[in-house]
């Protein structure tokens, strides 16, 4: 079942003539199935971040169009725009984007909150959430009481606990040491297996990406080439490090 699709996809900034026109994406398309966990990688510029905001109707496309479930997106007024989002997106961000003066139950319950569940529906899907992710212990304290890690976590919860359509993932393991950086990866890993969620993660760390399933590498806002993983972890492993290094990967 295919989840997303994207057709002919460009980003330019500097429409004005007196401007120096940049452009960020290039004639992008492709296409992601449900349960898929894909991975993206280039060089500083490349434009993978300015696709992860397309996706996530952070910012609009200059041309060409994308379908998120069959839905064209491109095509929704505000309103619309607004919940696609808040239904069909979960985003997981480097730097957790959690807010401070909420516990982590209130963070990763404020989607469904918004959206006028009913209390007894959003404690059992919390329960379960925050039970397959270790973080239950936790949840009535505040972000700056708890590890990077569990604040990673917890923000995973949150982008999973709508049940999205996909999950946009932007450098989650940027800011956080090798243990909890494994550990959220892991979790990563089973939240795609667990749920058969769909995961598109931005990343310049070879052995976060080594995680995926296929990998997208953008070189000057086109895709300059993808690898599959097999049977061989450590083989799909030097084969994403042969890559960067030839697009001079960070």
């Amino acid at each position: 079942m295919q989840i997303l699709k994207l057709e002919n996809m460009s980003k330019t900034y500097g429409k004005n003539k007196k401007s120096k026109q940049y452009i960020a994406l290039r004639n992008i398309s492709f296409e992601v199935k449900k349960g898929e966990f894909i991975g993206v990688m280039g060089a500083s510029g490349s434009g993978k971040t300015t696709l992860l905001n397309l996706l996530g109707s952070i910012d609009k496309p200059t041309t060409g169009r994308f379908f998120i479930a069959n839905k064209d997106v491109i095509a929704l007024n505000k309103k619309q725009l607004a919940k696609h989002r808040m239904e069909n997106i979960g985003f997981i961000f480097q730097d957790y984007n959690l807010l401070e003066t909420m516990t982590l139950k209130e963070n990763i319950i404020l989607p469904l909150a918004l959206s006028g569940h009913n209390p007894k529906s959003i404690e059992q899907k919390l329960k379960k959430i925050a039970e397959n992710t270790g973080i239950t212990k936790v949840l009535d304290k505040y972000p700056y009481e708890v590890s990077g890690g569990e604040q990673q976590r917890a923000a995973a919860c949150r982008a999973l606990i709508t049940n999205p359509k996909i999950i946009l993932a932007d450098e989650p393991t940027g800011n956080l040491d090798s243990k909890s950086s494994k550990d959220l990866l892991n979790l990563l890993s089973f939240i795609n297996e667990e749920y058969e969620a769909t995961i598109l993660m931005v990343t310049h760390d070879v052995f976060a990406a080594s995680y995926c399933q296929k990998i997208m590498f953008i070189r000057d806002g086109e895709i300059y080439n993808e690898l599959y993983s097999g049977k061989d972890k450590k083989e799909f492993f030097d084969s994403i490090i042969d890559v960067m290094s030839v697009l001079g990967g960070e």
